[in-house]
């Protein structure tokens, strides 16, 4: 089943076949499927017939914009011309969504890149596969494949990346797969400064929620920083995250395990001054004349630099604006459109065949209750 508004209109264009991708309807908003439905947009925007495609009509959304082109299924075809475009996660050794067609993954964060389980680990992994299926090291007689066999999918996907050490380290992990970048773009729209009546910290804690319990009772107690107030933005809706941001002062980076670190961004775009843990993607974002690298783990590190910045608050105002600056200049739509348009006319260069698609939620019981625990 498809679901395409009346009032939405797809240029005509040389493009053949379509681009789907397979995302899921998560209950609050989640950064990697609204990526995903920016490349639908951008693809749109360029006379792609791009969809994304949700595993069941009955699980969209609220956040998910009415106007965005969804088609649902557990299953669904793709034709020899399509581009299927699948998450990093689930991802099974040999377990192939769509053999023969045409495929990408979308990989928005490297650490999860194996969270289904390390190719090299498979063998008793307990995970189900198909014994037929190319690259199944359980049936060959051999040690489990190395990285560069994965995923074992007829024919081999082509990766995609969202910041530069994502990209690096999928292509040492996986050599023998192409992997293009396509950066994460900032809506410097949504997210842009705001008027404050009152100093703010303000910080996300769903990736350290117990790190984060930790650091809010440091800085409620800390006698520097009284009268400013401190905001947790829990499963916030987007709009009301970037309201808050852009009339913080501080946004306190509580990543962990990024591909990229989207928040850092959107908080730079907002004026925020920056300071916490990069989570090894957003490594690149901390270059911003605004923000302060802080090891990890160290709270206090945290507590005493956002005193710092909260006394300094006035003589930093031309910082909050260089942030902003810095982000946009870095991350425009017109550079993610760019990189995607020239990903896509690699992937489609690549084999293709006729197919029914599997949607990857039917692998999601294996990535285990405890795929998103963060300390």
């Amino acid at each position: 089943m498809v679901s395409e508004p009346a009032h939405l209109v797809t240029r005509a264009g040389p493009h053949p076949g379509r681009i789907v991708y397979a995302g899921f309807a998560t209950r609050h908003h989640s950064g990697g499927v609204h990526v995903m439905t920016q490349h639908v947009r951008l693809l749109r925007e360029s006379g792609h017939e791009a969809w994304l495609w949700l595993p069941d009509s009955d699980d969209r959304s609220d956040w998910i914009a009415d106007d965005l082109p969804i088609m649902f299924g557990a299953t669904t075809p793709i034709a020899a011309d399509d581009l299927l475009v699948l998450p990093e996660t689930p991802t099974i050794q040999g377990r192939d969504p769509a053999p023969g067609a045409r495929k990408v993954i979308f990989n928005q964060n490297h650490f999860y890149t194996f969270a289904a389980g390390d190719p090299g680990d498979l063998r008793d992994s307990g995970h189900p596969r198909d014994p037929a299926a190319p690259g199944d090291p359980r049936d060959s007689g051999h040690p489990a494949a190395p990285a560069a066999h994965f995923p074992g999918w007829a024919p081999n996907p082509a990766i995609w990346a969202v910041s530069a050490e994502s990209r690096d380290v999928l292509v040492a992990a996986l050599p023998g797969l192409p992997v293009s970048l396509v950066p994460n773009p900032v809506d410097g729209e949504l997210f842009t400064p705001g008027r404050a009546d009152r100093l703010r910290v303000s910080w996300l804690p769903k990736k350290r929620p117990r790190e984060a319990s930790l650091l809010k009772r440091l800085l409620a107690d800390d006698p520097r920083l009284a009268g400013v107030e401190l905001v947790e933005l829990v499963q916030a809706p987007r709009a009301e995250v970037a309201a808050t941001l852009g009339i913080s002062a501080v946004f306190i980076a509580l990543g962990h395990s990024e591909g990229f670190g989207l928040p850092v961004a959107e908080a730079l775009a907002a004026g925020c001054l920056v300071v916490g843990y990069d989570g090894g993607g957003g490594h690149e974002l901390f270059e911003a004349p605004g923000a302060w690298r802080v090891p990890d783990q160290r709270p206090l590190l945290i507590r005493d630099q956002v005193a710092d910045l909260i006394a300094n608050v006035d003589a930093l105002a031309p910082v909050r604006i260089a942030n902003r600056r810095w982000v946009l200049e870095r991350y425009p739509f017109a550079r993610t459109a760019a990189a995607l348009e020239a990903a896509v006319a690699a992937a489609l260069a690549r084999p293709g065949a006729d197919s029914i698609a599997v949607h990857p939620a039917a692998w999601l019981d294996s990535l285990g209750a405890n795929f998103t625990a963060y300390a």
